[in-house]
């Protein structure tokens, strides 16, 4: 095949018009939908800090959660989870890493790997949960945030038990700063998260300590554990219990969307973006950042697990109780005084604090990312500030409904992380098959049965992780349904290009009205032949016609999709073929709009309507007449009326 030359006339396009003084400021808010190609690159030791900011900042709440949950044994559980994710997730990411370059995670590999709506209702039922997972970080990084602020001694006084307050305002001072503008800075997360850890390190080192001057802490520690029987039912106890702990599991997603921000070095010089394969050094230095994060979160966890349990009395841990989602700043506290203590707890609001905000990054890239590309979206989910203030009511009904319990929350929390994990192991296990590398395929598809028993016992155990993330999918799904539905008389082409020079001089003779436009189904001579007789007799019409044949893409879940045409010359008339059109009506409307035809003949099929809008939705077919006129209809009404629409005739088939 030839080269292919562009069409140039450029149709123009729908946009939003605000016109209240709210609009025109919710309109001056970054564009979502911008390619975030041209960010500058940073090497993968500073960019750490972002993805530390929402991995690193669990340690807040992570020890509390898992001394609540499996007490004596909290220890051994965490040692499997640390376990899990030496030997699961981080071999899953890895695999992740190297065919999701680009940042766009699990989801998009899933995504690729099932064609058609099969695709997109998988990507919406995961979308669901990842805004579980996102929101969740949001509203409980601010639910402990204010924990350690009421807790905190000199802040008591003037906290009081306002804690569901508190969080509120935590949520709304991070709206504004959204709604003002935010961007990540390597700078200020590296700022939190390293005193951050380094002030954990003083906790926990005080804390050892402390166990070993008082040996009895240990010997006490052993009689709870053989209170629970031998050290099978003890493990077998650890293995029940550890996936209340999954939380301790997030960071990888965000560790991997991080992607375009690590620079490559030397081995990426020469690498060609168009060429499609993965940049050698990018990808090999996210591994690095992956494996270092992994290697720090797993000691800090176990440090801290074992510390906390031997240190804090359970009437300390117990919900309610100083200890309860600050097992470490009560640490702080009680070991190294209420100046240490505070400064800890300063500290960790802060990074709690910009876990929040990196959720919030998270989310504003990751729907526009899916969304508007189905033609799932209205155009102002494209926008920062609506977006920013849909997330902020929904962190608020969140925040209420759990009156800001940061127990309460881990659950929908756990949910959210473990449906992306088990979704990035398929979709490993599933590409790793397809390359033929059964051996590593096994493994990874081990690793997800092994994530998949995680969340089925942790929705069993708490199951409104599931409610919530169903509850959003059923929404993304019905906002999803309706904008579609709004969408779909949109001209739905992204580009459109002639197969050879000659189509392109053909089409230059039937602009501005030269011919009348007949779409028609049969592709021979006799048909068109046929067609023209049947016009003529009935509508008195001269001139040539241009007869349209539309083959549809196999794939017409996309949205919009590029045209390619070919025009032949047929006696006095011509003869058009468009492939890879994802609606029949559409296609004819964007042709129409293009040459500018005399008339428009087009066919009603007098079949059901609602099994016609069905076909019209999903498969691009339907009553094409009716859509032709309704989507022409819709464009003229906001184009400039400065020349002669083509008249439009409805003839029965």
């Amino acid at each position: 095949m030839g080269r292919l030359i562009p069409v140039n006339k450029e149709l123009p396009q729908p946009s939003l018009k605000f016109r209240s003084a709210i609009g025109r400021w919710l309109a001056r808010g970054e564009t979502l939908d911008e390619s975030a190609a041209h960010a500058s690159t940073h090497p993968w030791y500073k960019v750490i800090w972002l993805t530390g900011v929402d991995y690193f900042s669990t340690l807040g709440y992570q020890p509390g959660i898992a001394l609540l949950a499996a007490g004596a044994v909290a220890p051994l559980a965490t040692a499997i989870l640390v376990l899990v994710t030496l030997l699961g997730a981080l071999p899953v990411y890895a695999q992740v890493a190297e065919r999701s370059f680009a940042g766009q995670g699990s989801i998009a590999m899933l995504e690729s790997l099932l064609d058609g709506w099969k695709g997109k209702l998988l990507v919406l039922a995961l979308l669901g949960f990842a805004a579980t997972d996102f929101v969740i970080t949001m509203t409980l990084s601010a639910a402990d945030a204010a924990k350690h602020a009421v807790e905190n001694p000199f802040l008591r006084p003037y906290m009081g038990d306002h804690q569901i307050l508190i969080t509120l305002a935590l949520l709304t001072v991070l709206m504004l700063v959204f709604l003002k503008g935010f961007k990540e800075a390597i700078g200020v997360a590296s700022a939190a998260s390293v005193p951050y850890l380094l002030l954990n390190v003083a906790v926990l080192a005080r804390g050892a300590y402390e166990i070993y001057l008082h040996p009895a802490l240990m010997n006490d520690w052993r009689a709870a554990l053989s209170m629970k029987g031998d050290m099978g039912m003890v493990m077998a106890g650890a293995l029940l219990v550890f996936p209340k702990l999954a939380l301790g599991l997030s960071g990888f997603e965000t560790g991997v969307s991080v992607m375009p921000l690590i620079d490559g070095g030397p081995v990426d010089a020469d690498h060609d973006a168009r060429s499609g394969k993965p940049p050698a050094g990018r990808v090999g230095n996210t591994k690095r950042l992956l494996v270092t994060a992994a290697l720090i979160m797993s000691v800090m966890l176990v440090a801290s697990s074992v510390v906390t349990t031997l240190l804090i009395p359970e009437t300390a841990y117990r919900i309610g109780g100083p200890a309860s989602g600050r097992a470490i700043a009560y640490l702080a506290h009680e070991y190294m005084g209420g100046l240490f203590g505070s400064i800890y707890d300063a500290s960790t609001i802060l990074i709690l604090s910009l876990a929040g905000a990196s959720a919030m990054a998270g989310l504003l890239h990751l729907i526009p990312r899916y969304l508007p590309r189905f033609g799932m979206a209205p155009e102002w989910m494209t926008l920062s500030r609506p977006l920013v203030l849909v997330l902020f009511g929904i962190n608020v009904i969140v925040t209420l409904v759990f009156r800001a319990d940061v127990e309460a929350q881990s659950g929908a929390y756990a949910t959210g992380v473990l449906v992306l994990i088990l979704s990035a192991a398929s979709a490993a296990t599933l590409d790793l098959w397809k390359e033929k590398r059964r051996a590593a395929a096994v493994y990874t598809g081990i690793v997800a049965l092994v994530f998949a028993y995680t969340l089925v016992d942790n929705c069993v155990e708490r199951p409104d992780g599931l409610i919530i993330g169903s509850i959003f999918t059923v929404l993304l799904m019905t906002v999803s349904a309706v904008s579609r539905s709004a969408r779909s008389i949109e001209f739905r082409v992204t580009k459109s290009y002639f197969s050879s020079s000659e189509s392109a001089r053909l089409a230059s003779e039937l602009v501005n009205k030269k011919v009348h436009m007949v779409p028609i189904r049969n592709s021979t001579a006799e048909a068109r032949r046929r067609k023209q007789a049947e016009i003529i007799r009935h509508y008195k019409v001269d001139g040539p016609f241009l007869f349209v044949h539309i083959q549809l893409a196999n794939n017409r879940s996309e949205f919009a999709a590029p045209l390619e045409f070919k025009i032949e010359r047929e006696g006095e008339n011509f003869v058009a073929y468009a492939y890879g059109a994802i609606a029949v009506a559409n296609t004819i409307a964007y042709i129409s709009e293009l040459i500018d035809p005399i008339s428009i003949f087009v066919g009603l099929t007098r079949e059901n309507l609602m099994q016609q809008a069905s076909r019209y939705l999903f498969f691009g077919e339907g009553e094409t007449g009716l859509m032709v006129y309704t989507i022409l209809l819709s464009y003229w009404e906001w184009t400039p009326e400065d020349d002669v629409r083509p008249l439009i005739f409805l003839m029965s088939d």
